[in-house]
């Protein structure tokens, strides 16, 4: 056999051999990008990585599950009072339930006993976790609608129209809201019972004027945080040049903060509202604690705990679980929002 000729390296004639078409194992090797993901999908792949985040996140929605559909099945109300069940130590039956399981009757225990009006504890303690993780996450969403709005309004516009939201946002920064809920709980007070009155409303006499106030209280002084951060980003994301465009097509105002600002502040929005709910949840309980929460029998974790203080000494598992039950809901949503913080926000990549 004849050796293969050498070819000379300056020869301009082509070798014939390096045109011949790859194999797939070629092609998938010379492959170095990695697959496209958009921000939402960046996002939830970096908070799945995120142990602790997820870990939050699954006890998250077991409070969830605890305190808005095991009540729907418990056997006991949160108002019904038992006879002869009073402050009961926890899985311990009155004399007239031992009766009834003697004669071969199936009687629920009472899983945290009960209080001193013979109402099973533990029931009230997840009707309580389900009114502060509602107040959280309703007055939340206030929060969010209303600071995003006027937030995106003074850093779109800036100028004269900053200047005054920012001074407004300066004067409720000094106002106390303690006062404030107290206040508007009397002046709402008669207005909401006459309105309780009309068909549809009843729901208004359960919560009461007191946690009707503190609504209103959410919606008109906790925006100012949410709002400065959502200025912040829109004075950065309006100097873009995606927003010229759109104003040189013809796009108004609202269209340009609804559908290019504010929809690229979405990950900030997300992260802030998660790191409010807690915040929401325990001021909620602090004031339910002073008694300007919601309406008895209406439970709440701050005002439960709050009525535990009496036989502290006696019966501390009655100030125990609604204080358990706060820590754990607002441990859980603090670190969930930490780890939608590390997933979401571009600073942090």
């Amino acid at each position: 056999m004849m050796e293969e000729k050498k070819k000379n390296i300056l020869s301009m004639q082509l070798n014939v051999d390096d045109f011949v078409p790859a194999s797939p194992d070629e092609k998938e090797s010379l492959v170095v990008m990695r697959e496209s993901v958009n921000f939402w999908q960046d996002g939830f792949r970096r908070l799945r990585r995120n142990k602790i985040a997820m870990t939050a996140l699954v006890v998250v929605i077991i409070m969830l599950i605890l305190a808005f559909i095991v009540p729907l099945f418990y056997p006991y109300g949160y108002e019904q009072q038992i006879k002869g069940a009073e402050r009961l130590a926890p899985m311990q039956y009155s004399e007239t339930e031992l009766e009834a399981i003697a004669n071969g009757e199936s009687v629920f225990p009472h899983i945290l006993g009960t209080d001193q009006n013979g109402r099973d504890y533990c029931i009230r303690v997840l009707v309580g976790a389900r009114v502060s993780m509602t107040v959280g996450i309703v007055a939340s969403a206030l929060i969010l609608l209303i600071g995003a709005t006027i937030g995106a309004i003074a850093g779109f516009f800036g100028g004269m129209v900053d200047m005054i939201i920012m001074r407004i946002v300066d004067i409720l920064y000094t106002v106390p809201d303690v006062l404030i809920i107290i206040l508007l709980a009397q002046a709402l007070q008669y207005p909401l019972q006459s309105l309780a009155q009309v068909p549809g409303f009843s729901w208004i006499t359960a919560m009461g004027p007191n946690m009707m106030s503190m609504f209103v209280v959410f919606a008109l002084l906790y925006w100012v945080g949410m709002a400065r951060i959502v200025r912040g980003q829109i004075m950065v994301l309006k100097q873009n040049e995606y927003v010229t465009a759109a104003k040189a097509l013809g796009a108004t105002n609202g269209r340009v903060i609804k559908k290019h600002l504010i929809t690229n502040c979405i990950g900030t929005l997300i992260v802030t509202t998660t790191l409010q709910i807690p915040s929401s949840i325990f001021t909620e309980s602090f004031l339910s604690f002073l008694g300007i929460g919601v309406q008895a029998p209406m439970p709440s974790l701050g005002s439960l705990a709050s009525a535990a203080l009496n036989g502290l000494q006696t019966y501390p598992e009655k100030l125990f679980a609604p204080a358990v039950m706060i820590f754990i809901i607002i441990l859980s949503f603090n670190l969930l929002g930490d780890g939608l913080r590390d997933a979401f926000d571009p600073k942090m990549k």
